[in-house]
């Protein structure tokens, strides 16, 4: 089983391999190499978080068919990253931008999920980006970093 601090060790693991780096191109690639699918980080998160959502303090609130919630607030032991996660089955979420970008881990759990066109990994995106995030293929859980937990959701 995963405590709220275990898995904050696990991302801080992440997020001090990020460090001030601004979120982009450069910085998926080298998360998909260091902590892609294949590394034993990868699978530790994945675990502790079927475990977290199994005892009940992750992805506690439920909306549009999306199981959510805010795990970490923005914190300085974390380079001021927020942490987010999210459940979601063959759907789209709401509209929303990113004004100091988005760091997404994406763990299907059910057939060839994909999010936002993408399998198993990471997908980064920059600052001043916005998307509809969406699920395709299955189901997956999507860890969000967002730095200084800045999110703005849009009508779209």
């Amino acid at each position: 089983m995963s405590t709220p601090e275990q898995f904050c060790e696990l991302i801080r693991a992440v997020t001090d391999r990020i460090g001030g780096e601004i979120p982009g191109p450069a910085l998926q690639e080298r998360l998909n190499r260091e902590f892609g699918p294949t590394s034993a980080a990868y699978r530790d998160i994945v675990e502790a978080c079927q475990s977290a959502i199994a005892a009940g303090w992750m992805c506690e609130r439920e909306g549009g068919g999306i199981r959510y919630g805010r795990v970490i607030e923005p914190a300085q032991d974390l380079g001021g990253y927020s942490v987010d996660v999210v459940d979601m089955d063959d759907l789209a979420g709401p509209h929303h931008t990113h004004p100091n970008g988005e760091i997404d881990l994406i763990m299907p759990l059910a057939g060839p999920a994909r999010f936002d066109g993408q399998g198993a990994g990471w997908l980064v995106y920059g600052p001043g980006s916005a998307h509809r995030p969406t699920v395709s293929g299955g189901r997956a859980l999507v860890l969000y970093l967002l730095p200084q937990g800045a999110i703005e959701f849009t009508r779209h």
